[in-house]
């Protein structure tokens, strides 16, 4: 592997094509197209609109990927990688991927567009400010914090309890000093606790995902709880009467933005969800626009199956009616091996035992996967470290459960690199796939908690803190009981201690709180100790990352 200055030397090398001739490889005209200079656009909402009227054509494969761990599996490159493929192989294709937060860019994680010669472009513009969502969104969930206090301030009029406000503040950044603050002080309100979720996290960014268009974008934040009164009833947004003005904000940034990949393959990065705390798939409207445009659309949901593709089914298909044909999960061997309690400095020693134990992670997410009806392909980003043994044992643990698996090189040959993933992903789609949701509407909250964490997590038990408790009870009473459940916890197990790698079972689940998401349309259940505003790492990204003497950044990986 090269390093994070090779990845973003690596894409501006790359020679990219006008936005307009990307476009056209779709059949998007000039002026369907709001330009952000040369290589980036947004595509007008009365083109997304007239799409919406006719039915889609494209086939919805989601990548999703085993529980992450410190070694990386590569599921954005693989998703890169396979749309790349399919258009080599004369398929018309497209990707919908989430757009990065500038808190994980700048902190542990990095950049999320990508690497080697499977990356969308450009990547420096894509990682950090883009087209300006992020912003417009961020501007919009302050725009409500300030107008709910000024209501307090002046008159209080829908009688809010200043003790029982729901509404947190949000940054895009990772800062825990804003976990917890106080607010109103100095004589400018009542004053309370507060604080602040990371943009990514907040449920302005939840309803800008999963809206279908202004009516509805305006129509979800107008819903949105923000309080109690002092009655104990709740209060919306459209009781402080921020809701027109919050769509106002965000109208610009509701146009799915269009790039490409190093290889022309045309790509549709908007919205940004977190997986762990929030529903992690990009945005419904860009989902829609890609499958009336193409063939193929290949997307992605964030951290491994357990979480980002659960949550993709029950939470974004159910909303947007969508059924995808298959799903591809993504591994590396290296992670298998941390997932067996490999040490990372081990990783490139063979250990052919270490990747067998650690082969019951990836199993379980394949057998997970297949519980919503759909085909399933295991793609292994391969690295150079790999030995045949290795190899070996992960095709023969595939091949016992009847799945294929793929070595892909993607990363270092594009989309050649992913040909034989991209075939196979043909020839099993077409057959219709029999996709089915895990849960029904009709089910009690704390029973669809309880299915997620027994048929996906493999938890013995669910345990419930009072307070929890106290307002599932709560949320089925004032009518929201048919809402799906979004599960917040630890990304790296399937339980909520992330020490447990590999496939724990035996364990109990704690639910310690949940939050109502109503203009989203689910409850989030916080697990664990989940929190919904990150911190930065002990060495941040941000300190190696710098302008040149061109003024060209470097250090974004």
């Amino acid at each position: 592997m090269t390093t994070a200055l090779d990845d973003i030397t690596l894409a501006r090398q790359t020679p990219l094509a006008d936005i307009e001739t990307i476009a056209a490889k779709v059949g998007l005209s000039a002026k369907d197209l709001y330009l952000y200079g040369p290589h980036k656009a947004k595509i007008v909402m009365d083109k997304v609109t007239s799409l919406q009227s006719q039915p889609p054509r494209g086939k919805l494969v989601l990548v999703t990927a085993i529980s992450p761990t410190q070694a990386g599996e590569g599921k954005t490159t693989t998703t890169i990688g396979l749309g790349d493929a399919l258009t080599q192989l004369q398929q018309k294709t497209m990707i919908a991927l989430r757009e990065p937060s500038l808190g994980p860019c700048l902190g542990l994680k990095g950049g999320a567009t990508g690497g080697g010669h499977a990356q969308v472009a450009p990547m420096d513009e894509i990682n950090l400010h883009f087209t300006g969502d992020f912003h417009a969104i961020t501007s919009a969930n302050a725009l409500l914090a300030a107008m709910i206090d000024n209501h307090i301030y002046w008159s209080n009029a829908a009688g809010l309890d200043p003790s029982k406000i729901f509404w947190k503040r949000a940054i895009d950044m990772n800062d825990r000093a804003l976990r917890h603050t106080l607010a109103a002080l100095g004589n400018n309100g009542q004053v309370r606790e507060d604080g602040f979720d990371i943009t990514v996290a907040s449920e302005v960014m939840a309803v800008f995902c999963l809206a279908q268009s202004y009516k509805d974008l305006e129509e979800r934040l107008a819903r949105m709880v923000i309080a109690q009164r002092f009655d104990k009833s709740f209060a919306k947004t459209s009781d402080v009467k921020a809701e027109r003005a919050m769509a106002a904000l965000l109208r610009d940034a509701l146009q799915p933005n269009l790039v490409q990949t190093l290889e022309g393959t045309p790509a549709l990065i908007h919205g940004g969800p977190f997986a762990n705390i929030a529903h992690g798939c990009n945005s419904v409207i860009a989902t829609q626009t890609a499958l009336r445009l193409a063939d193929y659309v290949v997307t992605e949901a964030g951290f491994g199956a357990d979480l980002g593709a659960e949550k993709f089914f029950n939470i974004k298909c159910r909303a947007a009616g969508l059924a995808p044909c298959a799903a591809v999960v993504v591994a590396t061997v290296r992670a298998l091996k941390m997932h067996a309690g490999i040490a990372k400095e081990d990783l490139a020693r063979e250990n052919v035992k270490a990747v067998k134990d650690g082969l019951a992670n990836l199993i379980r997410h394949v057998e997970n996967v297949q519980k919503f009806g759909l085909p399933v392909l295991v793609a292994i980003n391969k690295f150079s470290s790999d030995t045949q043994a290795e190899m070996n044992v992960i095709k023969e643990a595939c091949e016992k459960i009847g799945i294929a698996a793929h070595f892909c090189t993607h990363w270092a040959d594009g989309g050649k690199g992913a040909l034989s993933l991209a075939q196979d992903l043909i020839k099993i789609t077409q057959t219709p796939a029999s996709f089915k949701l895990l849960y029904p509407d009709a089910m009690p909250l704390a029973e669809k908690i309880e299915t997620v964490a027994k048929a996906i997590y493999r938890a013995e038990n669910i345990h419930f803190e009072s307070s929890a408790t106290r307002k599932l009870a709560l949320y089925e009473k004032e009518g929201f009981g048919k809402l799906p459940v979004c599960i917040a916890k630890t990304p790296y197990s399937f339980s909520d201690n992330q020490a447990l790698r590999g496939a724990p079972d035996g364990f109990t689940l704690t639910v310690r709180d949940v939050r109502l998401s109503a203009g989203a349309g689910f409850v989030v259940a916080l697990c664990g100790d989940i929190l919904t505003m990150p911190g930065l790492p002990r060495s941040p990204a941000a300190e190696r990352i710098h302008l040149n003497e061109s003024g060209l950044i470097e250090g974004l990986f």
